[in-house]
């Protein structure tokens, strides 16, 4: 009996770990959101130049966001303000989450 029970949380803890994206997963989609959303006007990874001059570098949107609270604003929709050229646009919340964790990882 305790060994089918071991058999059947092993299973079950394979198929969640299948399910659930890994944290390097999460940064890879997070990166790929990143690139499509905001790389036309911000540098997104944590060296270089933004395209756009009045687009920040994402390494510093901590300095101006509170991040843990980023996915809610990413989930919300961010645009317009600061800048006008910014459009808005929102992401559904695993992506949110999933750009919240890359934007992290790359923070000065």
């Amino acid at each position: 009996m305790a060994r089918s029970s071991f058999f059947a949380l092993v299973l079950a803890w394979a198929i969640v770990g299948l399910w659930i994206p890994s944290a390097s997963a999460q940064s890879g989609t997070g990166l790929a959101l990143v690139r499509e959303h905001c790389a036309i006007c911000h540098a997104i990874g944590k060296t270089g130049d933004s395209p756009h001059p009045g687009a920040p570098p994402l390494r510093n949107i901590g300095d101006s966001y509170d991040m843990d609270k980023f996915a809610e604003l990413l989930q919300r929709g961010i645009g317009i303000a600061p800048h006008p050229d910014m459009p808005t646009f929102k992401v559904d919340r695993r992506a949110a989450t999933a750009m919240t964790n890359y934007l992290r990882s790359i923070q000065k």
